[in-house]
């Protein structure tokens, strides 16, 4: 028996108080818990001649019985998928936790300080953690036929130094949502350039007297915003080794969003609006464009199904597709290699479309996975969002400094309301260059 060791830096520690802010924000309204889905710790017997391995999978919670569109909930979901692993592979057993996301980042820095960091692990920014040689590289915890069954922007996305080590779990991408009825009322048609949104936008407010475009700029997810407007630019927030917040192409979008605010075409005060009371307001018939994850598609059905809407990529300065992509992933603290083969057998099994296709569906999230990808490709509703997919660009998230930049972003993007955008752009990427 190999005895598992880890060394724990301040900046592994550092990673974990940073993921609030780095990482994708999938978290939902579940509440937390912890499941014993088979006995055992995280000691290991050795995977070789059929002896038995144990490990440990610390999970956060996105959905509950009553946010979840089957009614099941993330725990139970996660429960079902153990349970029938080891079912097949009586020889592995996971001793399952489930947390809500609020203490996720409290409970894994508790196992880590303890040498008890789990086997598999489901969250945000891992860069932290690849810097201290804390993790199993993906190629050791998963064949390559899983790995290459990946979308390739995700499993870009999914690399540290070149080296890949989560395994993209679920991800979501932004598209535009439109209120046909409003739409119809204007006589305007689907946007796809920012010129054409201003003035569909523009024809909505005058002839409704509803808002537009929903323009949310509050510390919620003004970050989000700004790099879909960055993205239809042609520019973004940087990359692995630097960030780049304050260039022309993203000055050209953020005076674009701000001409949206002067021409009084969004909501009131988008400068303080924060996403979730706002896109209540698009879900209640009240709005005509709002950016929006596959969730809503969840939300508007229980909330108002009668709503006549539809769904279209991003509007962009010259009609080119892209999205703003975001992926939760899972990954391995495991240093054991009968760990990591016991590990390879859960996450052979789990992303098989057979069981990672009805989890990602309840989830109501999109697949990471090609083949995943084409079997949800007849729901009508996801059909925008898979076609997004391969063009979906990402947070800088391997970035040390992003997740300064991320809280200056939400912080100050705001401010164009009533500043100059190049003046904001300038407070951002000085709070960036001030952690990097």
């Amino acid at each position: 028996m190999m005895k598992k060791t880890w060394r724990t830096s301040a900046l592994a520690i550092g990673a974990i108080d940073a993921m609030a802010l780095s990482s994708c924000s999938f978290s939902g309204s579940g509440g937390s818990g912890s499941s014993s889905a088979a006995p055992g710790g995280s000691s290991s017997s050795g995977a070789a001649g059929g002896e038995a391995v144990s490990l440990t999978m610390l999970v956060p919670t996105y959905s509950d019985t009553k946010t979840s569109v089957d009614g099941v909930g993330t725990k139970a979901r996660w429960e079902k998928v153990v349970a029938d692993f080891q079912a097949k592979n009586p020889n592995v057993k996971i001793t399952l936790q489930v947390e809500s996301w609020d203490n996720l980042e409290t409970v894994l820095k508790t196992k880590i300080q303890g040498n008890q960091a789990p086997d598999i692990y489901n969250g945000g920014a891992i860069s932290g953690f690849v810097a201290d040689d804390l993790l199993a590289k993906a190629e050791e915890i998963t064949s390559p036929e899983t790995l290459s069954n990946f979308q390739d922007s995700f499993n870009t996305n999914e690399k540290v130094g070149g080296t890949q080590y989560g395994l993209p779990l679920l991800a979501s991408a932004r598209a535009l949502f439109y209120n046909k009825a409003l739409l119809k009322e204007a006589g305007v048609e689907v946007p796809k350039t920012w010129d054409e949104l201003l003035t569909a936008a523009k024809a909505v407010k005058e002839k409704t007297g509803n808002p537009g475009y929903g323009m949310p700029l509050g510390s919620e997810e003004a970050q989000a915003e700004a790099m879909i407007w960055s993205l239809g630019a042609g520019g973004g927030f940087g990359n692995e080794s630097e960030i780049t917040v304050d260039t022309p192409q993203n000055l050209e979008a953020f005076d674009e969003m701000k001409k949206f605010i002067d021409a009084g075409v969004t909501q009131s005060n988008p400068g303080s609006t924060q996403r979730t009371p706002m896109m209540s307001g698009f879900v209640q018939g009240k709005m005509g464009f709002v950016y929006a994850l596959p969730p809503t598609v969840a939300q508007i059905k229980k909330e108002n199904p009668s709503l006549e809407y539809g769904i279209a990529q991003p509007a962009t300065k010259d009609g080119s597709a892209v999205t703003l992509g975001v992926a939760d992933r899972l990954a391995s603290f495991s240093k054991d290699q009968a760990k990591k083969d016991g590990v390879k057998k859960f996450m052979d099994y789990f992303f098989s479309d057979e069981v990672y296709v009805p989890f990602i569906k309840g989830e109501s999230f999109l697949p990471t996975t090609k083949t995943g990808a084409t079997a949800m490709s007849s729901d009508e509703t996801l059909k925008p969002f898979l076609e997004l997919l391969p063009s979906a660009k990402f947070y800088p998230t391997t970035n040390p400094a992003w997740a300064a930049t991320d809280g200056a972003l939400k912080s100050l993007t705001g401010q164009i309301e009533k500043s100059p955008s190049a003046d904001v752009l300038k407070q951002i990427q000085a709070k960036a260059d001030a952690a990097s």
